[in-house]
């Protein structure tokens, strides 16, 4: 899945320019658009960021995550 078309869907169904959306999240209108254009050239804090203005909740998964869960290594 890209995430970046999955932004921009995001984005445009909340009624926000890349504009508002860069205000919103304190980061710059060209970020806004490479990301959504594929360009993921940018930090994970800034991407979820981007991800918490928009509601869109991050899931990570694997089949040991029950077993990491239940350990220590949290």
């Amino acid at each position: 899945m890209d995430i970046g078309p999955m932004i921009q869907f995001h984005r445009k169904k909340a009624g926000l320019s890349r504009i508002d959306l860069a205000r919103l999240t304190g980061l710059g209108k060209t970020l806004i658009y490479d990301v959504e254009h594929g360009r993921l050239t940018v930090s994970f804090k800034k991407l979820m960021s981007i991800c918490k203005v928009l509601n869109i909740n991050l899931a990570f998964t694997s089949p040991y995550m029950d077993e990491f869960e239940d350990s220590d290594a949290r």
